[in-house]
């Protein structure tokens, strides 16, 4: 029996902590026909990271017997684990998850390889998943939301914010903080009337490594309570009433204001009421005071009213002080009760435009009367001591052509009597707004070949005037009309051709257009303009010239370009696609003449010799124009033939006397040689037959003319050769028999 002591080592391939674990092992050998029994090993612990990459060797498992095979029994859940059967070596094959499985408890089976083979050695190994920071802290509900009343104390706990890590440890220990308060965080009471609503976010982070975070949003808030006083709008209130005020008619309008939510606020008179005179109630959040009994003068001239405004719980107070006056029996009369007037808008401010007034029997006070305006009209005051009212802004008929004005005129008596005029005021017009177009640019198009008068646009311009200040006229100045192509309508402002318009001579007009109101002085407006000619097929294709001359040198290959045929279209676009084609002249069918670009293509071989001149028709056409022009197709000779020479005869008859002058010394004859082409000269020589020098050849013409070396007057028979070349260096050569008689004729055949 040995005792085996086991250490496993993790080593660390992707990140993780190197552990030792170490397992005994008690192994028996017993020979038993050359058996090994195995027995049950211990239980084995390691310790791995979760993050561990697949492949990592976790640990090796070692029996004493050389020839041992390995496999893990159970406990290999989701097959996390991969056992070499020779080697021991266990290795992860899929990826770990400390939140899924934290243990893995694997039974391994050693079996020998003998016959029989022993299986009774088994062994326990526990592989411990150790946590990493790989999950991010969770928060259980979101967005958090609360309510919390403005007066709660400083620590009071208004929401529990609540986050979740799957991590275990350190990695699933969590702090929090708050981030991006708004308003901004501060350490101070709640005030629902300065703030009722923070909006802020929480952040929950992990103490692992790194740190992993997440964050949710807050809404807290803040609900009323009553915390605030009703709160006169005045410190103190000073008022005088007429003792014959009238029972029930109101003498004064109090309000306290309470910052508070929802908040109801009542008055009472808590101290001052002599004799009960006045009464209070409460009504759209104010306190009316009204009048519950007559005054009279004569007991009191004076109250002094403690009002308290009361939410309930808290309250306010203010004084009231009532100066009672003596009886105002007349009210102010206007001399009219509506007047109408005008004031141009063009007035400065401060014009005046009308004084008002108004009469009141009564004395002293009482009859002094105070004019005021009842509606906020901010164009107009009146003075309130001569009733004259005034411009205070600027006037504008085109936004408000009249304004009625409610004029009250009341005394300083007690109470305060008063009258109500109306007074109408007319702005009149005046040429203040120069007209505006309705585009700042106007575009339009007209085919050339439109009929005089005809419309191309219209323009439209508007004026904030009325009447004659606002109604306009069109029209071109300065010879912005197109040098007199267009004209315009002046009432309408229709634009119209006035000439025959020619898209080739001018394809785009721009123009300036006025449009002019009729106010003084008149005020203008221009507006650029631009027309477009738009083409149509109106030009015919045109030929440089009626007749071309083309020069081709013969013998140019066929299919050869020997010219450019073209014609030029003055209109545009598919209007000036043109066609070539030969109409006349072209038979037999030696040339052919590209339908779009007008190449001339040799079809034949041309031969000068043969002809020396075609004269063809070309035809040009823009459907439905066309146009023709006459080609004249002149070859120039090219040196491509021999000279051509025959045998020749020449018969010649002298008399023959013994005068020495009687020789012949004329031409007799040519040789009978020519060149089909024309622009080749032939030279002319003797070969053989002429060593007697009976006959003188010009080398240049041809020309023969006798030698007097023939005055012998003998007979005589000569054959003789002569040759023709020409510049090509060709040369034919004929024979020529010759004889002579001395008897005075002699005979050349």
């Amino acid at each position: 029996m040995f005792a085996l002591r086991i250490s496993c080592l993790c080593s660390k391939k992707s990140g993780g902590p190197k552990s030792v674990d170490i397992a005994s092992a008690n192994l028996i050998w017993r020979a038993v026909i050359g058996v090994c029994r195995l027995s049950n090993l211990q239980r084995d612990e390691v310790s791995i990271r979760e993050n561990l990459e697949v492949g990592y060797e976790v640990l090796t498992i070692r029996a004493t017997d050389g020839d041992v095979h390995y496999s893990i029994v159970s406990g290999n859940l989701k097959g996390q684990f991969y056992i070499h059967s020779f080697s021991g070596a266990i290795d992860l094959i899929n990826p770990l998850d400390y939140e899924t499985i934290r243990e893995y408890t694997l039974r391994i089976k050693a079996q020998d390889g003998g016959r029989p083979p022993l299986i009774n050695s088994s062994g326990m190994v526990s592989v411990q998943v150790v946590d990493v920071n790989d999950n991010a802290p969770i928060f259980v509900s979101t967005p958090f939301q609360a309510t919390v009343l403005e007066n709660v104390p400083l620590g009071y706990s208004v929401l529990h914010i609540q986050a979740v890590d799957a991590d275990s440890g350190e990695n699933a220990r969590l702090e929090y903080k708050l981030i991006e308060m708004t308003p901004p965080a501060g350490v101070a009471p709640l005030d629902r009337e300065t703030v009722e609503n923070y909006h802020f976010g929480v952040e929950a982070r992990d103490h692992g490594v790194p740190v992993m975070t997440s964050s949710a949003s807050v809404s807290i808030t803040v609900l009323d309570v009553n915390d605030n006083n009703p709160t006169f709008t005045e410190k103190v209130y000073h008022l005088r009433l007429n003792e014959d005020a009238a029972v029930g008619s109101s003498v004064l309008t109090l309000t306290a204001v309470d910052r508070d939510v929802n908040s109801v606020v009542t008055y009472q008179i808590t101290s001052g009421n002599t004799r009960n005179r006045f009464a209070i109630t409460s009504q759209s959040g104010g306190g009316l005071i009204t009048l519950a009994l007559p005054l009279d003068y004569k007991q009191e001239r004076q109250y002094v009213l403690t009002v308290t405004a009361s939410d309930g719980t808290r309250f306010d107070t203010v004084q009231v002080f009532i100066n009672v006056t003596d009886a105002n029996t007349h009210r102010p009369v206007f001399q009219s009760s509506h007047y109408t007037v005008s004031v141009s808008e063009d007035k400065p401010i401060g014009t005046s435009i009308v004084t008002i007034s108004a009469t009141d029997e009564d004395t002293g006070e009482n009859a002094r009367i105070t004019y005021i305006l009842d509606d906020n009209i901010p164009q107009f005051r009146i003075d309130p001591d001569t009733g004259t009212i005034t411009t205070l802004m600027e006037l504008d008929y085109e936004d408000q052509a009249s304004y009625t004005l409610a004029i009250t005129a009341h005394d300083n008596g007690i109470p305060q009597k008063s009258d109500t005029t109306y007074v109408e005021i007319l702005i009149l017009d005046a040429n203040d707004n120069a007209p505006r177009f309705l585009r700042d640019r106007y575009q339009g198009s007209v085919f050339e070949d439109v009929p005089l008068s005809t419309s191309v646009l219209q323009l439209s311009a508007t004026d904030r005037d009325s009447g004659l200040n606002g109604r306009l006229l069109y029209t071109f100045q300065g010879g912005d009309d197109g040098d007199g192509d267009f004209y315009i309508e002046p009432t309408s402002g229709v634009i119209r051709t006035l000439r025959k318009l020619d898209r080739e001579n001018v394809a785009v007009y721009s123009l300036r257009a006025f449009a002019v109101d009729r106010g003084s002085p008149p005020l203008k407006a221009s507006v650029d303009i631009q027309v477009t000619v738009l083409d149509i097929n109106d030009n015919p294709p045109v030929f440089e010239k009626d007749e071309f001359d083309i020069f081709v040198e013969e013998n140019s290959p066929v299919g050869s370009i020997v010219a450019r045929i073209s014609a030029a279209d003055p209109d545009e676009g598919t209007n000036a696609q043109i066609m070539y084609q030969i109409v006349e002249g072209n038979i037999p069918e030696v040339f052919q003449l590209d339908l779009l670009n007008g190449d001339l293509t040799a079809l034949m071989d041309l031969d000068y010799e043969s002809r020396t001149e075609y004269v063809i028709v070309v035809q040009a056409t823009s459907a439905p124009l066309v146009s023709r022009a006459t080609v004249h197709i002149r070859l120039l000779d090219q040196n491509d033939n021999p000279p051509v020479l025959q045998d020749f005869q020449i018969l010649f008859n002298n008399y023959v006397t013994n005068k020495s002058n009687s020789f012949p010394s004329g031409v007799i004859g040519k040789i009978p040689a020519h060149d089909p082409d024309v622009s080749d000269s032939l030279a002319y020589t003797f070969v053989q037959g002429n060593e007697l020098n009976l006959l003188l050849l010009d080398s240049a013409t041809g020309e023969l003319k006798l030698s007097r070396d023939l005055d012998n007057n003998r007979p005589l028979e000569a054959l003789m050769k002569v040759s023709v070349s020409g510049k090509h260096t060709l040369e034919v050569c004929e024979m020529c028999s010759s004889s002579f008689r001395a008897d005075g004729v002699a005979w050349a055949k």
